[in-house]
């Protein structure tokens, strides 16, 4: 089955919480701490791959979790990592946050993208004796791996589209220029599924993609249309094709590009190819009518040519035009790209930029963020003093409690930093 969106939930592995532990030996007299780190939770990472074609693997599989890291050990013994988590989905793949934050794009076969960090794992207390502190009885928790409520949504990566109304004759004319072998038949929506072909012009390699019928209020949801509008986002050019035998073609022209433009605007400016089909046994005078109706609606720079699938007339003009103008379209993705990398500035944060934001709320108690500070605060055992006074110790160096005081906390107030806690001051 052909599945191309889906949604998931995407979980790292968590790091492995540090171990409190202290060396006992016979004859060896206080020998002191030796708990070992937590290891780090298993990464989630997506690979584009050209053995898949579908989304159906996460039909039933809704879940995609890590591996967690192991707890530290005795004598020092780092607890043992998660293993990578590799998920293999089709090239084209675009996994999206429920917020809209697209986490990778997955454009070229063996691309892989890191989607969900896991978690570093807690130190031991070993990792923390010093001169002042010979005997720590505490240490951290592991940190938690990413979480994503996210859409796996599958958008071929074609050079050419072929559009048009159901029974345009796009598989046909894709069976005849590459090896690919889709159902045909003489009514509408034979194709329910997206068709590729490689089609070879010249010396250069052309992936078309035959898109499942358009009609009139696709781009709302009905027909098969709004379902695989998406796969034409991606391609260069759009060979329009239009039946010969409609009553009214410059009203068939008009209702596609109508579709395409509510769907996506951009696309609608996707450079074009009109391609009038099915002119076996049609007199040259019907064929250059049928021309000069679509000339009315379409624009003057688009070209508009007319071919026979099944007596093979005029295809290898048409080929020709779609790769000069593959050519050109992906000659200017190159120049926009090495524009956009030379164009790339360099930020720096300046010495006033804070690491952390101090708010006082409604109930009198304090709320402490900031990625840094929230995460040691997520590695600590709040039901360990020690610990506890740890992490006292690290807001006053990054200048929280300074903070804290200029706000005019008192003694007894609850701190929260992130959302964990609470700390009393």
């Amino acid at each position: 089955m052909f599945v191309d969106k889906v949604n998931v939930t995407i979980k790292a592995g968590d790091g492995g919480n540090g171990r409190v532990s202290f060396r006992h030996e016979k004859f060896i007299d206080r020998g002191g701490p030796d708990g070992g780190d937590g290891g780090k939770g298993a990464d989630v990472v997506f690979m584009a791959s050209r053995n898949q074609n579908t989304l159906a693997a996460f039909r039933f599989q809704k879940e995609i979790k890590a591996d967690d890291g192991q707890p530290g050990g005795k004598t020092r013994k780092h607890g043992r990592s998660g293993k990578n988590l590799i998920v293999a989905v089709p090239v084209g793949t675009v996994v999206t946050a429920a917020n809209g934050t697209v986490l990778a794009d997955l454009t070229h076969d063996g691309q892989e993208v890191t989607v969900a960090a896991g978690g570093r794992g807690g130190f031991g207390n070993a990792h923390f004796v010093s001169s002042r502190r010979q005997a720590p009885a505490f240490a951290e928790k592991g940190e938690d791996g990413i979480f994503h409520e996210a859409i796996l949504e599958l958008k071929m990566i074609g050079d050419v589209a072929l559009v048009g109304l159901p029974n345009a004759g796009k598989s046909t004319l894709l069976s005849v220029i590459s090896n690919a072998r889709p159902e045909i038949a003489n009514y509408p929506f034979t194709t329910i599924t997206p068709n590729l072909g490689v089609v070879d012009v010249d010396g250069q390699s052309l992936l078309f993609a035959d898109v499942p019928g358009l009609i009139e209020g696709a781009s709302v949801g009905r027909g098969l249309g709004h379902a695989f509008l998406r796969h034409i986002e991606r391609t260069a050019v759009i060979v329009h094709l239009i039946d010969a035998y409609q009553d009214k073609p410059a009203e068939t022209y008009q209702t596609i590009r109508a579709e395409l433009a509510d769907y996506r605007l951009e696309i609608a400016d996707r450079p074009e190819i009109v391609v009038i089909t099915k002119i076996e046994g049609l007199d040259d005078a019907i064929v250059e009518d049928i021309t000069d109706q679509l000339r009315s609606v379409v624009p003057a720079d688009t070209p508009i040519m007319a071919i026979s699938a099944q007596a093979k007339k005029g295809l290898d003009a048409m080929l020709y035009k779609v790769a000069e103008a593959v050519s050109s379209v992906r000659a200017a993705e190159e120049d926009v790209l090495e524009e956009e990398y030379e164009g790339i500035p360099v930020l720096t944060l300046g010495h006033s930029d804070r690491a952390y934001q101090v708010e006082q709320q409604a109930d009198g108690s304090f709320l402490v963020t900031g990625d840094k500070i929230v995460a040691f605060a997520a590695r600590t055992d709040f039901d360990n003093e020690q610990g506890v006074q740890r992490l006292r110790d690290i807001m006053g160096r990054l200048g929280v409690m300074h903070e804290l005081r200029r706000q005019g906390i008192e003694a007894g107030a609850d701190i929260y930093i992130g959302s964990h806690g609470p700390l009393v001051y």
